[in-house]
């Protein structure tokens, strides 16, 4: 979307373990884990289903960057691994409130060939218990055995040829792996595309993203992920058990769920020096967990980044004083700051955080943000006053993003002052404006958080944005259907990032936006080329422009999703990369 042509003569209404070698270094979020590819949590996705907005899926994928032609030993979900989906609804109540357990199993058809398959026979034949918890893990119920993962999509004349592979069509093995868990959920387990795009080697090449020499690529296009795909009833997962019919209205607060995946093994592994095998013991443990995506990627430091793995999102806020500055002061904004490194980092120009917003706030690293109004009246009855929830957003001193970074990550966003749309708040950014978003559920733990009644905006709507929530606030802020006053209606891509996270959503630049400052813009704390003191200026200012004309170079997945269940597209074959 270029919106220097949306926005300009537009006035905003501020008045108004040791793997394979067929791994890319993709998703390796971790030392630990870059070294223990079969248990590593890749992404996490979880919106309403578009062709059935009753239903939630929730999509984990695991086991990075898979190359097609990985063979052998093709990848395929580990034995003796917990792979597990959270649901979080009830602040109320401690812990998970659906749990989601899949463990898996390996056989060889025919141990006698070196080929994976031949002859109608399988040597990767994978399969699965999944298990339901609704008592935060105290008491499990099985409710799919024997579950089917397709094979690897090694070529045609594996899959298709009736003679010496399996006679068959990869779609038809897809559509025979969809099985309908006893308690109703739909489920996918298998290879898929790996749906997240990225230019890898630019973003970890100091920030060179877009690259200022050569052109951007996405780093995971042609490769693979296994994925496990949940679709399910919203009132299986409404804390209430209340269909989406029963919502006041399509920011219910009511209706949040906070999202989280993990992956634990057993403590010990004892090899068996006489035949190679090997045993497993001990007290399972965490070693991978995702909720928000890059976070222990791009947030969390090396030193502390086993460390995180090793908690659940209920652990965070007892570990702030170890986490909490990496979301406070980012070191991503150091990149994005004239002042400190921005001048290093050429590619992230268009980033730069408000140092002088309204000529009286800083929100660069290190300065205060909007901490001199803690305990004014300014910000009494907002979500920043410390009666309402404490000092979960303006917990101190030199803790710029704790009012828009740290939320957006760990609690949720409140639809409340001052999260509203800069749109009918009279220039006031503390005032009421219009409703975008609300999907807080403040346990403080890193979740993907998504508000269930938010309608669906369907993928083929010409107002459908892989820019998610930031497409919805220049919507809402500009657009004439929606910005001639400040009262609750939808607006395209209110279900997109970081409301949950679609398979289109642009994450990377989202994140990168956010981090120079988009998210306080959007509110009406406006970038420093804008003069407070001038109500005849427009916040439509060349900085504001900028971040929002920002790109990272790659803005969409090299694969066509599926517009139904599982809707992750198919893998690639080992034979067309």
């Amino acid at each position: 979307m270029n919106y220097r042509t949306l926005l300009v003569g537009a006035c905003f209404v501020a008045g108004a373990f040791s793997g394979p070698k067929a791994w890319a270094s993709s998703h390796r979020e971790a030392p630990l884990i870059a070294n223990d590819p079969l248990a590593d949590n890749t992404d996490l996705y979880c919106f309403r289903s578009p062709d059935d907005p009753t239903m939630i899926t929730i999509i984990a994928n695991y086991i990075p960057a898979q190359l097609a032609y990985g063979g052998p030993n093709y990848a395929s979900f580990g034995e003796g691994i917990r792979y597990e989906i959270h649901v979080d609804n009830n602040t109320d109540t401690p812990g998970d409130d659906v749990t989601y357990r899949f463990t898996f199993t390996k056989s060889n058809e025919d141990p006698t060939t070196f080929f994976n398959i031949r002859l109608g026979l399988q040597n990767l034949l994978t399969a699965y218990t999944m298990e339901k918890s609704t008592d935060g893990g105290a008491t499990w119920t099985t409710v799919i055995t024997n579950g089917i993962v397709p094979p690897p999509n090694i070529g045609p004349r594996s899959i298709e040829d009736p003679t010496v592979g399996l006679g068959t069509t990869y779609d038809a093995l897809i559509n025979s792996a969809l099985m309908t868990a006893s308690t109703g959920e739909q489920v996918y387990c298998g290879p898929a595309d790996d749906p997240f795009f990225v230019d890898l080697g630019g973003i970890f090449d100091l920030g060179d993203a877009p690259r200022q020499n050569s052109t951007s690529r996405d780093g995971l296009a042609r490769t693979n992920v296994h994925s496990i795909c949940i679709k399910v009833p919203i009132a299986m997962l409404q804390k209430d058990g209340h269909p989406v019919s029963m919502a006041a209205n399509i920011l219910d607060p009511d209706f949040v769920i906070g999202v989280w995946a993990s992956a634990s093994r057993k403590a010990m592994r004892t090899l068996d020096p006489m035949n190679g095998t090997y045993t497993e013991s001990g007290a399972w443990v965490q070693v991978s967990r995702l909720g928000m995506p890059l976070t222990n990627e791009a947030v969390i430091a090396r030193g502390n980044k086993d460390l995180w793995n090793s908690l659940t999102p209920y652990e965070d806020l007892a570990n702030i004083a170890t986490f909490g500055n990496y979301f406070y002061n980012p070191e991503l904004a150091l990149y994005m700051d004239d002042e400190q490194f921005g001048g290093a980092v050429p590619a992230f120009s268009a980033l730069r955080v408000q140092r002088n917003s309204l000529q009286g706030f800083d929100f660069g690293n290190g300065h205060d943000g909007l901490f001199g109004l803690k305990g004014s009246a300014a910000v009494a009855g907002t979500a920043l006053d410390d009666a309402v929830f404490g000092t979960l957003l303006l917990p101190a001193a030199a803790s710029p993003r704790s009012v828009d970074l740290w939320p957006i990550f760990h609690t949720g966003v409140p639809n409340m002052r001052p999260y509203q749309l800069a749109t009918g708040k009279g220039g006031d950014p503390l005032a009421a404006g219009k409703p975008f978003i609300n999907n807080f559920l403040p346990n403080g733990g890193d979740m993907l958080r998504l508000n269930m009644a938010v309608p669906v905006t369907q993928r083929n709507d010409p107002a459908f944005s892989s820019e998610g929530i930031i497409a919805a606030a220049v919507s809402g802020l500009t657009d004439p259907a929606y910005n001639t006053d400040a009262s609750l209606q939808f607006i395209p891509n209110m279900d997109g990032f970081p409301n949950g996270r679609r398979l289109e959503d642009d994450v990377t630049r989202i994140e990168l936006q956010a981090v120079g400052g988009v998210a306080l813009a959007a509110i009406g704390l406006w970038f420093d080329d804008y003069n407070a003191s001038n109500p005849a200026q427009s916040p439509v200012t060349n900085f504001l422009l900028n971040n929002l004309n920002y790109s990272t170079g790659v803005e969409a997945n090299d694969a066509t999703f599926k517009t139904t269940f599982p809707y992750v597209a198919a893998p690639w074959r080992g034979t067309s990369i």
